[in-house]
């Protein structure tokens, strides 16, 4: 498919979408809106490092919550292809305001893709056809598993978080759009994301920057939750092979291929920093366990052959070469990280205790 010239992707200022748009910039010659609130977690540092940036790039601050702005905008910026990305996605903030959720996930997903039907109904049909829209979601909205299980594209939807059904009602918000309306949809269902530019609230940036400070390093329970770790730029290559190379109407699930317990990782981050960071006594030392999240999932894995098979995409990225580059970002970017806790007001405290 040729490329696609104009591109909007809300929650560009997120850790995804700043690693899409900035994978876009680098092998593309596309333009790209990008549509965010920008809320505690939004940056736009990565994506103006980016030679093209200034020239190729747009940051427009718009909270979908506003149905007529998205109307307007989406009617100014004329997309061929629109990347749904902007989505609260901490289970712990979930628990403690589950309102915030529902807004951003379920209305602010029902305002776009409406939005965004009314202006690809108006569209000439050489248009309609090249047009698409990306829905991102993730795997938590099925559930969780037994031991040695695996989630696909069959699997049953049993959200258990106020975060998960919030994914899980914008996912078939989008697939209804799709067999009413005929709306060019594609839906990719993601594992555990890790990488540069992720908020330090998340387990493994949260672990490096406790473990640096001589904090304690809070697991919750005993630390044998199993997640399935994906690193973000595969993800966005995943993402990037659906939108142009899929079938409408189709979803996939994308998965690292690489499950671990939550005890597991941290652990691999401790030796890390031993090694990258030494000092006298050993991080793992300082590894503590909490009283567990309510409700929390043991097992997600993804079972990614569907999307080998048709699109031909595997991740690239073992968990270990992942995490080292990841531990070194974070060392290399400690001020990054500052910031973004001092600007969010985000001190690193447990979230979703009621």
């Amino acid at each position: 498919m040729e490329d696609f010239k104009k591109i909007l992707v809300t929650g560009g200022a997120g850790f995804i979408g700043g690693a899409l748009i900035r994978n876009l910039l680098n092998n593309t010659n596309s333009y790209i809106f990008n549509l965010d609130k920008f809320g505690y977690a939004s940056d736009l540092t990565g994506i103006k490092k980016m030679r093209d940036s200034s020239k190729r790039h747009k940051a427009i601050k718009l909270d979908l919550i506003d149905i007529n702005a998205v109307k307007d905008f989406i009617n100014f910026a004329k997309p061929d292809l629109i990347v749904h990305l902007a989505a609260e996605s901490h289970v712990d903030r979930s628990i403690n305001d589950p309102s915030y959720f529902i807004n951003s996930n379920i209305i602010g997903t029902f305002n776009l893709i409406e939005s965004a039907r009314i202006y690809w109904e108006s569209l000439n049909s050489a248009k309609k056809e090249f047009f698409r829209f990306h829905h991102v979601s993730t795997d938590e909205v099925f559930g969780t598993l037994d031991k040695d299980q695996y989630f696909d594209e069959s699997s049953g939807y049993s959200p258990r978080s106020p975060y998960s059904a919030s994914k899980a009602s914008s996912d078939h918000i989008v697939k209804s759009w799709y067999h009413t309306y005929g709306f060019p949809v594609v839906i990719t269902n993601c594992s555990n994301n890790y990488g540069p530019y992720q908020f330090p609230e998340k387990l493994i940036p949260l672990t490096i920057l406790k473990a640096i400070k001589g904090e304690n390093i809070p697991i919750y329970g005993n630390g044998s939750n199993q997640r399935d770790w994906l690193y973000v730029d595969d993800h966005v290559n995943a993402i990037i092979n659906a939108f142009n190379n899929s079938k409408i109407g189709k979803t996939y699930c994308i998965g690292g291929n690489q499950v671990k317990t939550n005890l597991e990782v941290v652990k691999k981050i401790c030796s890390i920093l031993n090694k990258f960071s030494p000092k006298s006594s050993l991080y793992e030392n300082q590894i503590c366990f909490v009283k567990d999240r309510p409700g929390h999932d043991m097992r997600y894995a993804i079972d990614s052959s569907k999307i080998k098979k048709e699109l031909n995409w595997s991740p690239t990225f073992t968990f270990d070469e992942g995490l080292n580059q990841t531990v070194s970002w974070y060392l290399e970017n400690l001020m990054w990280c500052e910031k973004m806790m001092k600007n969010s007001g985000y001190l690193g405290d447990r979230l979703g205790i009621k």
